[in-house]
């Protein structure tokens, strides 16, 4: 009979800090948003002996999350942690790009795909502005726009312009947990908007939890490994910390041209497929190599 243990679903705004998720996880996770409510649940789980399992719902791009996480984690005593391990977060900008790209082939050519998500910070931001462009580069012949619900352009907007470059559909595809509403301006359009969605069904967003659940307890159970020391290290060359201007923000020094080397590489076009298995390295944090799988 395997152990028991329970789980604890981090959300930020990819899934509306957990709202999105409502009624679409098995009942026995907890589905919380970062901070003090995360706080209270592992403090909550960790009293009750239960080994706890923590996973940062994003769908890869929203790294701070993680460290949030990672960090919120290393704040709890000691004594009300018990045994918790921070999973791999849900998604990586990898996983997708690569269900945008199984989902953009489910909509006619002549449709323009929207791919829309809630605004995150200008960075966040313009991951999706890479992510889609991955997604037309190797996944779509057809028109493929970004909008943000929060942001700049908004929906409605991202609808006009599809319209203005020739689109006869759009198709409003969310690239959150969250789905996006459909602008009331979109009537006033003239061209059909049909909102699409969600982009990881329900069950198989439950099989990618089980996977990290697994892998978690799997890494804690071999090699002591309660991801704290990676998830640290997650929001790593991401946001402001990481741009500056020539002679400005870092002590050390780079020739002209000098490019950071941001964790790991992949090819433009290469995902991550149903199954396929893809390992992680972080030089800074010792003996934090990751699997991440995904089957949906």
């Amino acid at each position: 009979m395997a152990e028991p243990v329970a789980v604890i679903a981090v959300c930020g705004h990819e899934a509306a800090y957990g709202r999105a998720l409502d009624g679409v996880l098995d009942a026995g996770v907890s589905v919380v948003s970062s901070g003090r409510e995360l706080f209270r649940s592992i403090a909550e789980h960790g009293r009750r002996g239960v080994e706890t399992v923590v996973v940062p719902m994003t769908l890869g791009r929203d790294p701070e999350l993680v460290a949030d996480a990672a960090r919120t984690l290393r704040a709890v005593p000691a004594g009300e942690r018990g045994t918790t391990v921070l999973a791999e977060p849900f998604g990586t900008a990898q996983h997708l790009v690569a269900w945008l790209r199984a989902a953009a082939g489910k909509v006619p050519e002549t449709s323009a795909l929207l791919v829309t998500a809630p605004s995150g910070d200008p960075f966040e931001d313009a991951e999706l502005y890479r992510i889609a462009a991955l997604v037309r580069r190797y996944g779509r012949d057809g028109l493929v726009e970004v909008a943000f619900t929060g942001g700049d352009p908004d929906p409605a907007e991202g609808i006009r312009r599809c319209r203005l470059l020739g689109a006869q559909r759009v198709a409003l595809f969310p690239a959150a947990f969250a789905l996006p509403d459909v602008p009331a301006a979109a009537a006033e359009a003239t061209v059909p908007v049909d909102r699409m969605g969600p982009l990881i069904p329900a069950s198989a967003l439950r099989r990618v939890l089980g996977e990290r659940i697994a892998d978690a307890r799997r890494r804690l159970r071999e090699h002591g490994d309660d991801g704290v020391a990676a998830g640290l290290t997650a929001a790593e060359n991401h946001g402001h910390s990481h741009t500056h201007p020539p002679g400005e923000g870092h002590d050390h020094h780079h020739d002209p041209g000098h490019q950071h080397e941001h964790g790991h590489h992949h090819d433009p076009g290469h995902e991550h497929g149903p199954g396929l298995l893809h390992t992680h390295h972080r030089p800074s944090a010792p003996g934090a190599d990751r699997v991440i799988r995904s089957i949906a």
